[in-house]
C-alpha cells in the first residue's frame, strides 16, 4: 500500500516539477498511457506466466477504434474511449479463443503471428485505416486541450485501472492466475478450468491495452501502424521485466519509466540509446529476472536486517 501512494503522489505531482528537471511535459503523459498499458499486460505475464509477444496489435486496435469513432461516427470522448476498450477486448477475446490451449513457446509464437495479421490488415486495409499514413487530424475536446488537464485525465483513468487490476490479482482470481503460472497440470488436476482462467485474462488484458490505445490516439491525435509492430510489442515486455513484473505489482510502473527516460536522456547523447536499453534488458534477464522491483526488495531486506 505505501508504495502505491508513493506512486500515486510522485504521479500526481509530476507535471509541478518535470520541466525543472530538464524533461519536456507531453513525457508525463507518453509515460502514463503506457503505465497503463504496461500494468494490464503484465496481468499475463507476471501473473499467469504467459508470454505475449504480440500484444501491440491490441493497443493498435484500441487506438484504431477510437480515431475511426471520431472521424467517421463523431462520437464524444466517452463512447470513443469506451469503443476503444470494447474492440481490445473482443480481439482479445478472438485471439484467446485459438491460443488459450497452448502454453510456452507455442503460446508466444501464436500471439506474434496474430499481432502481424493485425498488424498487416492496418497497412494494407487502406480504406479503412489510410495505410501507413494512418489516421491524423483526431480532435481533442476543448476541455483537454491543455496539456496539463490532459495528464491529469490520463492520470485519473490510471488511478482507475491500478485499482482494478490491484483488487483482481489480490482475488481468489488472481490466485488461480498464479497457480497457473506456476503448474498449469496441477491447476487443471484440482478442478480448475485452466482454459478459461487464460482466456478471461487474456480478454482482460486486452481491454486495458485497448483503453491504453485509445487514450494514445487521444494524446497523440493520431493513430497508425507502427503502434502494432512487433518491436513496439517488444518494448512492453522489456518495460514488465526489467521493472520487475514477475515479482511485484508495482514492477511495470517502474519499467515503463524507465524506459521513456532511458529514450530522452540517452537518445540526447546518442541514436543508438536502444543498444544500450536492450544491453541492461540482457543483463537483468540473465543475472537478475526479478528486475529492479525485486533488486529493490533485496536491499530492503538487507538494510531491515
Amino acid at each position: 500500500m505505501l508504495q502505491g501512494l508513493a506512486t500515486f503522489t510522485l504521479f500526481a505531482s509530476l507535471p509541478l516539477w518535470i520541466g525543472k528537471v530538464g524533461l519536456y511535459p507531453y513525457l508525463g503523459v507518453e509515460v502514463m498511457i503506457w503505465v497503463i498499458y504496461a500494468l494490464g499486460f503484465n496481468l499475463l505475464l507476471g501473473y499467469a506466466g504467459l508470454p505475449s509477444f504480440g500484444h501491440g496489435a491490441f493497443f493498435g486496435v484500441g487506438a484504431y477504434s477510437f480515431g475511426l469513432s471520431q472521424i467517421y461516427l463523431g462520437t464524444g470522448l466517452w463512447l470513443s474511449l469506451l469503443l476503444a476498450l470494447g474492440a481490445g477486448a473482443i480481439a482479445g477475446a478472438l485471439v484467446a479463443a485459438f491460443i488459450s490451449h497452448r502454453r510456452g513457446i507455442y503460446y508466444a509464437l501464436l500471439t506474434i503471428a496474430f499481432g502481424q495479421i493485425f498488424w498487416f490488415v492496418a497497412i494494407k486495409w487502406h480504406s479503412v485505416t489510410r495505410g501507413e499514413d494512418g489516421l491524423l487530424n483526431i480532435k481533442r475536446p476543448p476541455f483537454l486541450e491543455d496539456l496539463d488537464s490532459l495528464y491529469y485525465f490520463c492520470f485519473l483513468v490510471f488511478v482507475a485501472v491500478t485499482f482494478f487490476l490491484w483488487r483482481l490479482v489480490n482475488s481468489p482470481f488472481g490466485r488461480v492466475l498464479s497457480a497457473i503460472r506456476q503448474n498449469e497440470t496441477r491447476a487443471r488436476f484440482i478442478g480448475y478450468n485452466v482454459w478459461a482462467f487464460k482466456w478471461l485474462a487474456f480478454v482482460i488484458s486486452t481491454l486495458v491495452a485497448g483503453l491504453a490505445g485509445g487514450l494514445f490516439a487521444l494524446a497523440q491525435q493520431s493513430a497508425y501502424p507502427n503502434v502494432m509492430s512487433l518491436h513496439q510489442s517488444g518494448f512492453v515486455v522489456m518495460m514488465a521485466l526489467v521493472g520487475g513484473g514477475l515479482v511485484s505489482f508495482w514492477g511495470p510502473v517502474i519499467g515503463a519509466v524507465l524506459f521513456f527516460v532511458a529514450r530522452d536522456l540517452l537518445g540526447a547523447y546518442t541514436e543508438a540509446w536502444l543498444l544500450w536499453y536492450g544491453l541492461l534488458f540482457m543483463a537483468i534477464v540473465l543475472f537478475r529476472p526479478e528486475g529492479i522491483a525485486g533488486i529493490l526488495k533485496d536491499v530492503r531486506s538487507k538494510a531491515s536486517a
